[in-house]
């Protein structure tokens, strides 16, 4: 028997390059997820029928390293007295270069943040079901990805939040829990220095990203 890496039985095949979407995606998930909604979910007994199909807080975002490398093409831009056009989001941009596309979607049957192609270095292209760990100022999160050429959105990677949402009683909370799901995915954790002193002494103690993350999502 030759040694290797196990393969699952089926695997997703590699899809074509994502299309970078250039407007605000909020619309087309939506629609997507109020179609699915109406076709398969609503007659499912864990959904929650106080909550409704909304995509929340989508902004551009860049990686660090090319946040730092476009600033400084900037820099350089600006001593040549090159215009400078900024993103929506308040990134920069240059070539048409533009941040990918991060936010949060809610439906009845879940709370996921999303990530979608908008020509930053965020994204990769890959099979349906194929797991990645993207690193964000909170720490690196696990986003699985999915793919469908006919859908209103072909591409989008996710990360679960709360499937069913059942703990959420109006939209209105649920749209608070989301957007906080967000600022934490966005801030920096709170005591980086004690944080960098734990993980020398005793690294296996230190919560990884992803439980910082829900800690501040939740308030525990």
């Amino acid at each position: 028997m030759t040694s290797g890496i196990r393969k699952a039985a089926f695997q997703a095949p590699q899809p074509p390059p994502a299309k970078a979407i250039t407007n605000n995606p909020a619309e087309r998930l939506e629609a997507m997820y109020r179609r699915i909604w109406l076709a398969s979910m609503r007659d499912l007994p864990f959904v929650n029928l106080a909550l409704s199909v909304e995509a929340v807080g989508f902004r551009r975002w860049l990686a660090a390293a090319s946040a730092s490398r476009l600033e400084r093409e900037l820099e350089l831009e600006l001593d040549c007295d090159t215009s400078v056009r900024s993103a929506d989001s308040g990134e920069h941009s240059r070539d048409g270069m533009l941040g990918d596309w991060v936010g949060a979607v809610i439906t009845p049957w879940f709370i996921n943040l999303f990530i979608l192609p908008g020509g930053g270095d965020l994204w990769s292209d890959r099979p349906s079901g194929e797991r990645c760990h993207i690193v964000f100022p909170i720490g690196p999160l696990e986003f699985i990805a999915d793919d469908d050429a006919s859908a209103e959105v072909p591409a989008y990677q996710y990360c679960p939040l709360f499937a069913p949402p059942g703990q959420f009683g109006s939209q209105a909370a649920a749209r608070a829990g989301a957007m906080a799901a967000l600022n934490a995915m966005f801030a920096a954790p709170v005591d980086q220095r004690s944080t960098a002193t734990a993980a020398t002494a005793a690294p296996e103690r230190l919560p990884p990203a992803r439980r910082r993350f829900f800690r501040r999502v939740t308030g525990r």
